[in-house]
């Protein structure tokens, strides 16, 4: 076996043994969110597809949406979410997409995202990013919406 291949699954087991020791995990319905119904740590959504940028939310452009408080950097990308909230969503409830992938639930580092297909895919850390989900990212994904529909109801009984 290759060095590259061996290191790709070294990275992928320490990743799924992190996401299995990771801190609790808060959900309103599926979405991920902090103590206080903060969806995506305060991160703006719309910033991602727009500005190409992991950009920190404002509570004066805050818009509650489906009970979760999601937060903008501008009054533009409120009113883009507000218009359009579903082309804006995370995958898989904002949740690690890799963990998903793998058929578990973890937290998320806002400023590790990737954008395919239009939409919107956040992993548990940078290294898992660039290290474990990007390197497979189709095979990722369709095991990711494969396995999201159970791992959601899990959620949603936390």
């Amino acid at each position: 076996m290759k060095s590259s291949n061996l290191i790709k699954l070294f990275l992928a087991a320490v990743a799924t043994a992190v996401l299995s020791f990771s801190a609790p995990i808060f959900a309103k319905g599926d979405v991920f969110v902090d103590q206080n119904n903060v969806a995506i740590k305060g991160y703006d959504p719309v910033a991602y597809f727009v500005s190409s940028a992991a950009q920190k939310g404002q509570a004066q452009f805050s818009y509650v949406y489906k009970g979760n408080t999601w937060m903008f950097s501008s009054a533009a990308n409120k009113k883009a979410f507000v218009a359009n909230p579903v082309a804006y969503l995370p995958q898989y409830g904002g949740h690690c997409a890799f963990a998903a992938s793998k058929n578990s639930i973890a937290p998320i580092d806002p400023k590790a995202w990737t954008i395919r297909n239009n939409k919107l895919y956040l992993n548990y850390s940078l290294s898992v990013r660039d290290n474990a989900w990007r390197p497979d990212i189709d095979a990722n994904i369709a095991q990711a919406d494969a396995n999201w529909p159970t791992l959601a109801t899990q959620v949603k009984t936390r």
